[in-house]
């Protein structure tokens, strides 16, 4: 598959429909989109791409490691594959690189989606990731990613999917990006703060959650929605941070009706 300005990606859907870029969470990787794909690449030209230092990509990450630097890659991932403006849809951490591309480059994005995530950091979530961040430390990658359902799926798809569970733990162990890189994505997720800025952006926005998402409290997309008027709240009852794996009739449906208003 292409690699450009240091990122892997994947495209499908037609060459000339609309451009969408997806970004993927904390583990980086543009296959997290895999359940998408086809619904989306029915109407756009889409384009799922592994964050610098995960996945395929370039194996270093920025330097130093922010969400502003994740930003600017995206920016240079555009320049380098053609595409002037593009839809943007980012789960959590790639909600943020969502966030900031829309205060760096807004003229580069004509609309955004950031699921389940922020302006600021909930100190729940700081402390699932201090929880996660001790698993690594004393355990290791093997007992992080066993760790890992907890926070991304709901107790009872986690009861019905242990064996498909069992094999991607395993695969995620085989292309784990590092301890290092995983610790620096940590920390530019626990510092970014759009508080004092992002009531100013003007891209049209979808702020999209899940009522029981484990790491990240709905109520962060609420308090995202509320801070700006171009901003839109939509919530899912169920499906767990991870809602687009878990149920993604109903998000391929929101995120079609929004891209389509």
């Amino acid at each position: 598959m292409p690699v450009a300005a240091g990122l892997h990606y994947q495209e499908q859907g037609p060459g000339d429909a609309p451009p969408l870029i997806l970004s993927a969470g904390l583990g980086g990787a543009g296959g997290y989109w895999t359940p998408n794909l086809p619904a989306l690449a029915e109407r756009y030209r889409v384009i799922a791409y592994d964050h610098r230092g995960t996945g395929k990509s370039d194996p270093a990450p920025p330097d130093p490691v922010t969400i502003a630097a994740m930003a600017r890659d995206v920016v240079a991932l555009m320049d380098a594959i053609g595409i002037e403006r593009a839809c943007f849809m980012g789960h959590a951490l790639g909600g943020l690189i969502g966030l900031e591309l829309a205060r760096l480059a807004p003229a580069r994005l004509d609309k955004l989606i950031v699921v389940n995530g922020w302006a600021v950091t909930d100190p729940y979530t700081r402390r699932c990731f201090d929880a996660r961040l001790h698993i690594l430390a004393s355990g290791g990658p093997k007992a992080y990613l066993d760790a890992q359902p907890i926070f991304l799926f709901p107790a009872p798809w986690i009861s019905e999917n242990g064996e498909r569970l069992a094999r991607e733990t395993e695969a995620h162990l085989a292309h784990f990006q590092g301890e290092e890189t995983l610790k620096k994505r940590i920390a530019a997720i626990a510092a970014f703060d759009a508080r004092s800025w992002v009531g100013a952006l003007t891209t049209p926005t979808l702020a999209l959650a899940s009522r029981d998402d484990m790491l990240v409290p709905w109520t962060a997309s609420e308090r995202l929605a509320a801070a700006n008027d171009h901003v839109s709240l939509s919530l899912m009852d169920g499906g767990g941070h991870a809602c687009n794996l878990t149920d993604p009739a109903q998000f391929n449906r929101i995120v079609l009706d929004f891209l389509r208003s």
